[in-house]
């Protein structure tokens, strides 16, 4: 549903805009809310609210009795903030959401399916020069 890179930039207010297409996806699906976490390699996880339920009930199940269970959900849940687009697809980060991911001022947008990742400019330029170098092997080992 999501798909693309797009490079934005936070307004003087604290804003991001979502690219076009994501608020398009977004109308067709008809896609009203979203929830924003914390998420990993220093990003933050964006999905529509049917997705974050569908989420929210996997991570639910795990074993609170198992350390590595609590540890993950407590980071992820605390994280998480609903947010409702204005007109203009204009959604307010809070701003442990941004000191988390390292966010200032330059953000790339990425599309990854069912969800949008939000990264500092420099943060997703680091991953992406990393993650390209080994991308065909990467792909030789979970693809069959």
């Amino acid at each position: 549903m999501f798909y693309g890179e797009y490079q934005h930039t936070i307004d003087r207010k604290g804003r991001i805009i979502l690219p076009a297409k994501f608020r398009e996806a977004a109308k067709s699906n008809f896609i009203e809310k979203f929830f924003v976490t914390r998420g990993l390699d220093k990003c933050l996880f964006m999905f529509a609210e049917d997705e974050w339920k569908n989420q929210e009930q996997k991570f639910k199940s795990m074993p609170f009795t198992k350390q590595e269970a609590r540890r993950f959900n407590r980071m992820y849940f605390s994280g998480a903030q609903e947010l409702i687009p204005d007109k203009q697809g204009r959604i307010l980060l809070p701003q442990y959401l941004k000191e988390f991911a390292g966010i200032k001022r330059d953000i790339v947008i990425i599309g990854v399916a069912n969800r949008i990742e939000i990264w500092d400019k420099n943060l997703w330029q680091e991953f992406y020069k990393t993650a390209q170098e080994g991308f065909e092997e990467i792909a030789e080992k979970i693809i069959e």
